[in-house]
């Protein structure tokens, strides 16, 4: 045997050995989630946006790390008062002091938002999955209760029903937007799941004898959920934006609740006059709305191999 075919020998079973001549593998990945965490951390986008939702998460959770005068502490002495070093966002017209008000405002606009998307992705996980696993009756029934429910406009649709709610406050506001807004989510979970049951791995579970109820938690939820995770970021992004519209709109948050969306409704008849008060307001729920957004498009990046 000369020396140029004995290069060419591949190593054997348990060495670390590699010829020259024979490529050498590439490094051993983790799983999806493993690679999109590693994606993101190298994301600016995802980790100012992230940032950014953090801090608001804090404001909305612990106010008083932001603040710690009492947003209810008002003197009309004090109406429409500009700015001051004390006080960096002025006064509202019945002499609060603004910025604590607008930090406050973000456990009210906050809360809604996270958790209106939970309860939507626990309703949309659980009826996109039954839908998609089972099909047949179980699909057909849930596809049409899902298609009844698409027929009534989100916006429209919370407005007729909080209008006849007497008392609204979180919960009120909150049960109306996840009875309206799961569909999308359902529909978007049933086409992700019959995608995962064509998988081999799927297969195999099934001919080693494996129930329903565990393929479905163990080999089809792991693998079909990436996509509504994507859609439930954004989506907490648009409920902020829509609570807020409600709460514009007087059929949303009421007094003596403390919201962006009740701010900048209380701004609109005094913008020439003290343009602050929906300056404010509107740039945390922007800030937020568009955090929300950024992260759901970076993860929905990192998720996908085809837009790496």
């Amino acid at each position: 045997m000369t020396e140029d075919s004995t290069a060419r020998i591949p190593a054997t079973a348990g060495t670390d050995a590699w010829t020259a001549d024979e490529p050498r593998p590439p490094e051993r990945r983790g799983g999806l989630w493993a690679d999109a965490w590693r994606e993101l951390r190298r994301d600016p986008v995802f980790l100012i946006s992230g940032c950014v939702v953090l801090v608001f998460v804090l404001m909305a959770a612990f106010p008083g790390l932001f603040t710690r005068t009492d947003p209810r502490a008002c003197d009309l002495s004090l109406s429409l008062a500009p700015a001051s070093w004390a006080h960096p966002f002025g006064y509202d017209v019945l002499g609060c002091d603004y910025y604590s008000r607008v930090v406050h405002g973000a456990r009210a606009s906050i809360a809604i938002g996270i958790l209106v998307t939970l309860g939507t992705v626990a309703v949309a996980v659980t009826l996109g999955s039954l839908a998609g696993y089972y099909r047949g009756p179980a699909d057909t029934v849930i596809s049409r209760f899902t298609d009844v429910v698409f027929g009534l406009p989100f916006v429209l649709g919370a407005i007729v029903l909080l209008s006849t709610v007497g008392s609204r406050g979180i919960l009120q506001v909150g049960l109306v937007l996840v009875a309206l807004g799961w569909p999308t989510m359902t529909r978007l979970m049933r086409s992700s799941v019959l995608t995962v049951l064509g998988a081999d791995h799927i297969s195999a579970a099934r001919a080693l004898g494996a129930s329903n109820p565990r393929i479905l938690a163990t080999h089809v939820l792991p693998n079909a959920i990436a996509p509504v995770l994507v859609y439930a970021t954004i989506y907490a992004g648009i409920v902020i934006s829509v609570e807020a519209t409600l709460s514009f709109l007087g059929v949303g948050l009421q007094l003596p609740a403390i919201s962006w969306g009740l701010m900048i409704s209380d701004a609109q008849y005094r913008i020439g006059q003290a343009p602050h008060l929906l300056l404010w307001p509107g740039l945390f729920l922007s800030l937020t709305v568009l955090s929300f957004i950024l992260m759901g498009d970076a993860l929905r990046d990192a998720l996908d191999p085809k837009l790496r």
